[in-house]
């Protein structure tokens, strides 16, 4: 697997002759959240064809590049669109871009996503602080010889999702007087929505919200030493709560509708990290 870790750096070397930025906080973000990339302070922007061996989102609404800048004074590179499982990539190439994010500095990793609620009383439009996650229906990206450069064999995973960034967040969210939920996300792969019965079985594991990303990028993250924080927009109920079928459709109208919220609370998040 060394070619893992030399296919970083030679994405590296493309990232760099372009700019010198280091980050402190990767931001991923999640559908319906892509303009947010638009707001901050810009630095530089990198196209994800402009970099050696880069994945590239083929998902509507991920417009597939880097963003460097300022949130407040905190200095970030956002992902303006992620890569997924399910279009076909190797689980490697899924969390690349959280490895090079780490190799280029970024020490806290901040990942947002559209989810499916399952925890009994969340609605559409909700947000959730993910507390902690299942990933075990999904293929680990520490699979194969480890990449010793990035992070030991063995990594622990006994706090996924740092608590004092989860305080930082909970205490935004006053503040602001946007309300969230707490919980646990649980990846499954996509890219059909789930059924009835898997939702069930979610819930009957302990997720509260389910989705196709997010999980397997927090491993690589924690296995590179980063400290981790997420939010869930909650645009739709899971197959089963909802009455009616889910659609892609329905997912991007929902996060779009409470995008405004939710960049208001990753904004006073960030920035006081």
């Amino acid at each position: 697997m060394g070619n893992v870790y030399e296919k970083l750096q030679r994405a590296l070397a493309s990232v760099r002759e372009r700019t010198d930025f280091v980050p402190k906080v990767a931001l991923v973000l999640g559908s319906g959240l892509g303009d947010y990339g638009e707001e901050i302070k810009k630095e530089a922007v990198i196209d994800y064809h402009e970099i050696e061996g880069f994945p590239v989102s083929t998902v509507p609404g991920h417009k597939g590049r880097y963003i460097f800048g300022y949130v407040g004074k905190v200095p970030v590179v956002c992902m303006q669109g992620r890569v997924h499982y399910y279009e076909g990539y190797s689980m490697q190439d899924v969390v690349m871009p959280i490895r090079l994010m780490r190799l280029m500095g970024a020490e806290i990793l901040f990942l947002t996503n559209a989810a499916g609620g399952i925890k009994q009383g969340m609605h559409a439009g909700d947000f959730m602080m993910i507390t902690g996650q299942i990933a075990s229906m999904v293929p680990s990206p520490l699979i194969g010889p480890n990449v010793d450069e990035l992070g030991l064999r063995f990594p622990d995973m006994s706090e996924v999702y740092d608590k004092k960034l989860q305080a930082i967040i909970r205490k935004a969210s006053v503040e602001h007087e946007i309300p969230i939920w707490e919980g646990t996300y649980m990846q499954l792969t996509g890219p059909n929505f789930e059924s009835p019965q898997e939702v069930a079985m979610c819930r009957t594991l302990g997720a509260d919200a389910v989705g196709m990303s997010t999980a397997c990028e927090a491993i690589a993250a924690k296995h590179a030493g980063m400290r981790i924080c997420g939010i869930s927009c909650i645009s739709n109920l899971a197959c089963g709560i909802s009455p009616e079928p889910l659609t892609h459709e329905e997912v991007q109208q929902t996060a779009d509708l409470v995008a405004p919220r939710l960049k208001e609370l990753i904004t006073a998040s960030i920035s006081a990290m």
